[in-house]
């Protein structure tokens, strides 16, 4: 099993609301990305695991047949449903599950997608392995995960303000052994039966209007900052949010671009 906190549903719990409404502007780039590459066609029944609050599904549900979207975050799932009702989107089923063992039958979607969900998995065999077997002979998968934090200015600021607050946490190294090395993205695609296998660096940058804005962002949004609350208690998080609101309003220009970079893998499962 893995001991990356992130590989729990209670943090996402935790920031459900605030990952649905400042989430996409730094998902949704990546998600319209994957739907591009994807080439769906109007008839396509997709699969969208780890959905989170529909970042991915909702777009996808505006060009498709059906989306099936499974998260094991009831709260993420409760948000992208009552996003789906207010926009008049009839077409979407969610399901409550775990992403290693998909409670479908065999051969049954025409693409499936997991974005930036898969790479947290404690078994990340098994992911690729249960989406492989649920997709239709021919169907396509994309799945996403972040390039290391070192190429995405975006993440180098704000682990720049974690650190700030609390030395503790530095920013990560590049892990070679995970989704972060497109070889290994590759291989373990590959090794799950996917043909075709490709790795596309995709770049995308967003702008705040304040670091007040940035900082607001990341408050709601953050499932580590949730962790680091409920870890030290609100005295000393108040403390710890006063120092990172400082770093960001020391070290962001208001308007001034951010990048962050991922990695998609796209894989097609064979024809019989």
């Amino acid at each position: 099993m893995s001991g990356n906190p992130l590989a729990a549903a209670e943090p996402w719990d935790l920031v459900a609301d605030g990952y649905a409404e400042f989430g996409p502007s730094i998902m949704a780039p990546f998600s319209a990305h994957a739907l591009e590459l994807a080439g769906l066609s109007a008839d396509s029944h997709v699969v969208d695991v780890a959905a989170g609050p529909g970042t991915l599904s909702l777009p996808a549900a505006e060009r498709v047949a059906r989306v099936t979207a499974i998260d094991f975050s009831e709260p993420m799932l409760q948000r992208l449903a009552e996003d789906a009702r207010a926009a008049g989107l009839t077409n979407i089923e969610v399901s409550v599950g775990d992403g290693q063992a998909l409670p479908f039958d065999d051969d049954q979607f025409d693409a499936g997608f997991s974005m930036f969900g898969l790479m947290f998995f404690p078994d990340r065999a098994k992911g690729f392995a249960e989406l492989f077997r649920v997709l239709r002979p021919g169907a396509i998968a994309v799945v996403s995960s972040w390039a290391p934090v070192a190429e995405s200015p975006l993440m180098r600021l704000m682990f720049g303000a974690f650190a700030a607050a609390d030395q503790s946490i530095q920013e990560p190294r590049p892990n070679f052994l995970n989704l972060e090395n497109p070889e290994v993205f590759a291989t373990e695609m590959q090794t799950a039966g996917f043909a075709g296998v490709s790795i596309q660096r995709h770049t995308s940058a967003l702008v705040f209007a304040s670091s007040d804005e940035m900082w607001e962002t990341m408050m709601r949004s953050s499932a580590p900052l949730v962790l680091m609350r409920r870890t030290v208690g609100e005295q000393v998080w108040a403390e710890r949010a006063e120092i990172m609101r400082a770093y960001l309003a020391e070290n962001y220009r208001p308007n001034m671009p951010l990048s962050t970079t991922a990695f998609l893998g796209i894989g097609h499962k064979p024809n019989r």
